[in-house]
Parts: C-alpha cells; structure tokens; sequence
C-alpha cells in the first residue's frame, strides 16, 4: 500500500473488488483527504479519531473499509454506526447501500426514532450486516434484545460532538458496554471538546489521529449561485441558463466520465459549442480542446475534476456545478477556475433537495452563503435572444456592405407589390429565415417550469395531487411496467427506489407503488417521464442483476402468481413505508 500522502486513486488502496467497482461507477476518483489518510488505517484494524467537517468525504472513509471487510456468509451484524439524527442515518445508509450494490446478499438497516418499530424488527430479524442508527433507538433495541452486536467488528461514532450537544453520551457509553472488547473503533467530530477526548480515550484502543484542517476559502470576486435541482429537469434548467448568462468560456463539471460525453452531446444538440474533457482522453486531445477553449473556437467544456486539474484558461468566466461535487474541498478547487487574477467570475450550483446537507457544509467550509438563484423564464429567454439578435443586425448594418443585398431586397420589393407584400413582412420574413433552427420563444407560449419551482402559492389549499394545470396532473399519473428484478435477487422495494433514483434522476414523486414477485417486480412509473430517462432504467443493475424494464403483460400464469402473493405484497409496501418510505 502507498503512503497515505501519496494515494492519488481508489484503485492504489486495498478495497474489495466488488466496492472499487461500485465507488467507479458512482464516479469517484482522488479520495479526499480524510479517505486518503482513514481508508488504509481502518483496513488495516487500526482505531481512528478523526477531526473532520462534514463535506469532507468521511462517510466514504469509514463505509468503503467496512464494506471491503463485510462476510457475506455470516448475517449477524458486523457494523454499527451512530448517528445524531435521522437524516444522516439514513443518508449514511443510503451511501452504504450504494457502495455495496456489487457485494451479494448485502443488507444494511437504519434505524431511528419516529419509524415504525415493527418494520425495524423484521429488518434485524432477517439480519442486517451494518446498522446505522441514533442512540435512542438503537439503545431500544438492545434492551429488547431484538438487536445482537456480539458478532461486531467495527463501531463508528460519526458526529460526536453532535450526538454530545443533543444529550446522547450517556446512551453512546451504554451502548459501547454491549460491543467486544476487541472491536474496532472510528470516532468523527468537526470538534473536540473535553467529553468527546474523554470517550476516546477511554474506548479507543492506540487511535491513529486524522485532522482535516479546512483550506476552504474563496475568492470575492466570484458570484456564488444555486439552484435547488430536479435530476429530471436538469438538462433543461442548465440550457435555459446558458441561454441568458453572459458567459464567454465555461466549464461544467460532472462525476462520471461517461457523463461528460453524454451531457457534452446534448447541450451541441441544442447548439452550443461543448465538448467533454475526461480521464480517457489522450493527453494530445486534451491539450488540443484546452487550446480550442483558449482560441475562442470551443465554449463549454464538460469535465470531471481530474481531468481539469490545473486547468486555467483566461476566458472562463464561469463553472457550473452541474453534478455536487463529493466534498467541500472539490467544490472549492472548481470554482477557482475562474475568478482568477482579479477578474470576475460567476459558479453556478445544482443541488437536488436530499443534497442540502452538502450544501449546507459547503457554505460553512466557504464562509459564504449561496444565493439561490430563480431559474429563467420563457420569456426572459425571448428577451435575451431579440436583444442579441438586434445586436447582430445592428453590427452589421454599421460595418458591411449591403450594397448587393439591397438590390435582391428592392427586387423582391417590386415583384411582390401586386400581392400587396409590406416592407415590413418581407423583413419579417427574414428573420424567420434567419432565426428558422432557433425560433424566439413566443410571447404568450405557456410556461413549463421544472419541478421545484412549482411551489403551492399562499392561500392555495389545492391537494399536491391535482398539480398546477395540466402539467401537474400528468405527473402524478401513472403506469405500470416490469422489471427483472425480484425476491429471488435478494431485493427489497426500498433498493429497487433508491436504485432509481440514485442512477437514472427519477425523482420520487416519479415513482408509484412496487410490488416484489419471485422473479420479477412491477413498478408503476409517472407517464410523463422522459424516453430519455426510461432508457437509463433498462441497464441499471441491482443485486448483479440488470433491471430491465417492459409494459406490464400478463404472461400466462403470472397475474394469477401476482394475485396470490397481494397481501405478501401489501406487507411488503408497509415495510417500504416504514423502512424506506423516507429514502
């Protein structure tokens, strides 16, 4: 193993296969500081203190390591994580899953106060290799004895000295009582006051110290945006965004390497001048689009952070973070392409609403609070692009010779006069000519907002279900597939929903209810979902298994199985309501 200093790549430490291949595909590439410097020691056995902010990685630190050390032959649980709240709990399980999606027969459990007590102990029944929970309930189920830690190896306290703040020591000590004495052990705390060191040193055993300092500071002259995100309207929001920034060079970054060439094809599609910029691109091609970028010839690049590392490129004048970057320091590193040297700079943000958390630490690690921004409108799209065009007619009415031109026009002029042809509508024409593959959105077309800007007006008591107009009906309205997945793949309906969320952007209102079968699943899905997003379902895979995804027939037999198995399936949606209707 290399020095931790030295770690540049996942692939240089010594994690499971099967967790390699997943922190890839999630798009992951340098391990931030706190993984680079807790991975190896954790794999190694070692306990860790580690000072750390949230948004610096390190819930990937502790995960990825007891992951790669998970026996898939023995249930019993192997990991514990405490938490202060349920929303990092299940955030925790959520990125515990993930990691996980190549580990056969994996299965983590959060639990927390508030759920439904009855879906948890069916969860700890069937077993659970990690469980990820608050004091309080854990503390619960120990004295119910419906949760055994004899078989544990590893213990996490994340955010101690906010577990501290809310009261739970006594329970965190309580609950450490019921852990082998040989476990392993990982504390996190962005501080450390007198109690937290007092639990470290009487619990941990020869610690090896972590401190992430934060080196987190930006530049004044850079204008911090965001836009609260749907993965289904994403596309359209950055397009509509590009068309009203004034922008001369940009760089939006992405996580994955496929997704640079995906989103780089789109955004030509609708004309722009964009080209991605990733790791398997050969040095020579890439100095080849940074040149092009310089020139003036190229106006977006789509990158992922590696492979625009020490780019800096004069004419950027703006970074879109166009997927949230996995910590506070990568956030940093992208914006400060630009804003250099004195000059302006603009750093857009998009952050989906389970993504706050980050966008909270961000702003902390920064100093600076986000201004969230109002995504534009049809009509300021039309203004902008009459204003430019204006712009263009009125340069080159000032600069070329129209001599020629204006001989076709008085031509035109002359033959059309018997048709009672105005001055007016042959200039009108035109500029439908002109303007023919982008037409100006018209004044009064209906306005299409993304999802989270149709928020319900003060004094509109109207049920969530019937929308806003006809948009909003059509997307609570449903239909019903197939996918390959079901209980013979070890899947429960809160992996298929997490699954679809996490790899194709559908949200969760998207999403209606799954009932599992022994082979197969249906899932009821929006009707208004995109083809583009329904391409994506097909090649996800869960469990090794490929999702798939067909109408729903009934094949022959089938809807008499789905009949037989309704109340096994009615169970099976309660226990999603109560283990993961949060999810």
């Amino acid at each position: 193993m290399p020095p931790t200093e030295t770690v540049t790549a996942f692939d240089q430490l010594p994690l499971a296969e099967p967790v390699l291949r997943a922190v890839s595909d999630i798009g992951y590439e340098t391990p931030s500081p706190i993984q680079a410097r807790s991975i190896p020691r954790l794999l190694e056995g070692r306990d860790i203190l580690g000072l750390a902010q949230t948004g610096t990685g390190k819930t990937a630190a502790f995960a990825l390591p007891i992951l790669s050390r998970i026996d898939g032959s023995c249930n019993d649980t192997q990991a514990l994580v405490l938490c202060p709240t349920r929303e990092l709990a299940i955030q925790v399980a959520e990125a515990c899953q993930s990691y996980a999606r190549y580990l056969p027969s994996f299965h983590v459990l959060p639990i927390y106060g508030g759920q439904d007590m009855r879906g948890q102990l069916r969860g700890l029944k069937r077993g659970a290799h990690v469980v990820v929970g608050t004091p309080g309930r854990v503390m619960d189920h120990l004295k119910r004895n419906s949760l055994r830690l004899d078989r544990l190896r590893t213990v996490v306290l994340d955010e101690a000295d906010e577990m501290l703040r809310m009261g739970f020591v006594e329970d965190i000590e309580e609950i450490l009582g019921y852990t082998p004495s040989e476990r392993q052990t990982a504390l996190f705390s962005a501080t450390m006051p007198r109690e937290i060191k007092r639990i470290a040193a009487s619990h941990l055993n020869d610690p090896v110290s972590v401190e992430i300092k934060s080196r987190t500071t930006t530049v004044d002259t850079i204008s911090q945006k965001v836009w609260i995100a749907s993965g289904l309207h994403k596309l359209d929001a950055l397009t509509r965004i590009l068309e009203v920034e004034d922008f001369t060079a940009m760089i939006i970054f992405v996580r994955t390497r496929s997704a640079t060439v995906e989103l780089a094809e789109k955004l030509e599609a609708r004309g722009f001048s964009a080209s991605a910029l990733n790791g398997d691109m050969s040095q020579a091609l890439r100095e080849k689009m940074v040149d092009r970028l310089k020139k003036g010839s190229l106006d977006i690049l789509v990158a992922t952070d590696v492979a625009a590392r020490g780019l800096d490129v004069e004419r950027i004048s703006h970074v879109v973070n166009y997927d949230i970057p996995n910590d506070t320091e990568a956030y940093v590193h992208r914006i400060g392409r630009t804003g250099r040297a004195g000059r302006d700079g603009t750093a857009i943000l998009f952050a989906a609403p389970r993504e706050k958390r980050m966008l909270s630490a961000i702003e902390h690690a920064t100093g600076q609070k986000i201004e969230t921004m109002r995504l534009p409108t049809q009509r300021d799209i039309r203004g902008i692009r009459i204003k430019n065009f204006k712009e263009q007619v009125t340069q080159v009415v000032g600069k070329e010779d129209l001599q020629p031109y204006r001989e076709v026009v008085n031509e035109m002029l002359v033959e059309l006069a018997e048709e009672s042809v105005e001055v007016e509508d042959l200039a009108a024409a035109l500029c439908f000519l002109a303007q023919k593959e982008r037409p100006f959105p018209g004044v009064n077309e209906p306005e299409v907002a993304p999802a989270q800007d149709r928020r319900p007006r003060p004094g509109d008591n109207r049920p969530r279900s019937e929308g806003r107009g006809t948009a909003g009906a059509h997307r609570h309205r449903k239909k019903r597939y197939r996918i390959e997945v079901g209980q013979e793949h070890g899947v429960k309906v809160w992996d298929i929903k997490a699954a679809l969320t996490k790899q194709s952007g559908i949200e969760k209102a998207d999403i209606g209810h799954i009932q599992l079968q022994e082979a197969y699943s249906t899932i009821y899905l929006s009707e208004n979902l995109s083809a583009e997003v329904l391409g994506k379902i097909p090649e996800i895979c869960l469990r090794s298994q490929m999702l798939g995804l067909s109408e729903w027939k009934s094949r022959p037999g089938e809807e008499r199985h789905h009949h037989h198995h309704k109340g096994r399936d009615r169970n099976e949606r309660d226990r999603f309501r109560h283990r993961g209707g949060r999810r």
